[in-house]
């Protein structure tokens, strides 16, 4: 590739916050509250311009669930908090009304505590919240690099309208969803080897009304396919999504699938309607750091010493599966000031598919939100005194606590 050299200029400096957020998506916004209620001045930068991420902009509208589907809620929280602030204006479908309203355990297991909220509501509440809570929100804002000394983060550069500036941080919390952050600082990082389907989901309005149509439904681990499922994957394009020019791709070849599908259905008509297409590519797993410790699907129902939530599995055929969230898996061994949430965490490619999800986002956002609000040095936090500030907080820890 030809190469040029771009002068060394002088940024401003933007401004001095003990937390920077990257990315605000349920995993961003979940680290930001935290920080915040925890005392620190909080930014957070995100380059869209509205929150949630793929689960608003990219229409992917279930919040999947807080329990083990075996009657059993495992994520607590500010992963309930937003569950139920998400749909605080109504929602649109998939009401789990035995765990909202009282129901047994035995009607809580028969429905998962999962719910589809409307994307603009979700975005605009959480939003307020954040801005309740003392964040400060800048949109349209893209980290370009980091600067490092010592193994710690000085300053992030970002570039929005307004230019190129500075951001002074004492620690940061990667919550780009493709680890970038991590990348830009030199942490130690994995790239997803199975690559991801295409997806276009999208919203359609008919005689019915407004509905959601899952076009391009999420992969499976290639562990957990059949030879048939495997056979039927061969000629079919991945896409790595790290790349702009095959995200680029992605977005076309999305776009082409999901207009194909439409009007091979019928024409445009008052009654029959394209409503509402992603602002942002459909894709799931990317990069990902590499911490002390790496999550698998064999720590089903383990106890971890450093657990700083609970999860389950999302998937009905996995009911009962029960996971601790280590949080030796959310930051790395290079760079002390930084950590990451979400989509990002240290897991093995199966577990990626598990860990992907809105709960897991919230629940290890909260933790290394709650992490940066008692120190800079995430691998130094005290553990004991974060357990014990998330516990105040309504967090349950161990599966020992509810099942």
């Amino acid at each position: 590739m030809e190469q040029f050299f771009e002068p060394a200029k002088t940024l401003p400096v933007y401004g001095s916050y003990d937390t920077v957020v990257v990315g605000g998506g349920f995993a961003g916004v979940s680290a930001a509250l935290a920080a915040a209620r925890g005392g620190n001045k909080v930014l957070l930068c995100e380059r869209m311009f509205m929150l949630g991420g793929l689960g608003t902009a990219g229409l992917v509208t279930i919040y999947l669930p807080l329990c083990d589907g075996m009657g059993h809620q495992l994520s607590y929280g500010i992963a309930e908090e937003l569950l139920k602030l998400s749909i605080q204006r109504g929602y649109e479908a998939e009401y789990p009304q035995a765990w909202l309203e009282g129901g047994s355990l035995e009607e809580r297991a028969a429905e998962r505590y999962r719910v589809r909220y409307n994307a603009a509501a979700c975005a605009i509440l959480y939003e307020k919240a954040l801005l309740k809570a003392g964040v400060e929100l800048l949109y349209g804002t893209t980290v370009c690099d980091t600067c490092v000394c010592d193994g710690q983060i000085t300053h992030l550069i970002i570039e929005n309208k307004s230019g190129r500036s500075a951001v002074k941080v004492g620690n940061v919390i990667d919550c780009s969803g493709d680890a970038d952050v991590c990348k830009q600082a030199g942490e130690d990082t994995a790239v997803f080897g199975q690559g991801n389907i295409l997806a276009s989901w999208y919203y359609f309005c008919d005689e019915s009304g407004y509905q959601l149509k899952l076009l391009g439904f999420c992969d499976n681990p290639d562990a957990e396919k059949t030879e048939a499922e495997k056979l039927a994957d061969r000629g079919k394009r991945r896409y790595v999504g790290l790349d702009a020019k095959e995200l680029t791709e992605m977005v076309v070849d999305s776009h082409d699938n999901l207009l194909r599908h439409y009007l091979g259905q019928e024409n445009l008509s008052p009654t029959h309607m394209i409503a509402t297409i992603a602002s942002i590519p459909q894709i799931r797993m990317t990069r990902r750091i590499c911490g002390p410790t790496t999550m698998d699907k064999s720590d089903d129902h383990r106890s971890f010493a450093d657990s700083v939530g609970m999860f389950g599995n999302w998937k009905n055929k996995f009911r009962g599966e029960a996971y601790e969230l280590p949080y030796s898996c959310l930051y790395g061994k290079k760079i002390k000031n930084l950590a990451t949430a979400g989509r990002s965490i240290s897991v093995t490619d199966t577990m990626w598919d598990v860990t992907r999800v809105i709960p897991v986002c919230a629940v290890s956002g909260e933790a290394v939100g709650t992490a940066a609000a008692l120190g800079q040095n995430f691998a130094e936090v005290d553990i004991a005194t974060l357990q014990a500030t998330l516990r105040k907080n309504g967090v349950k820890l161990h599966l020992e606590e509810v099942l």
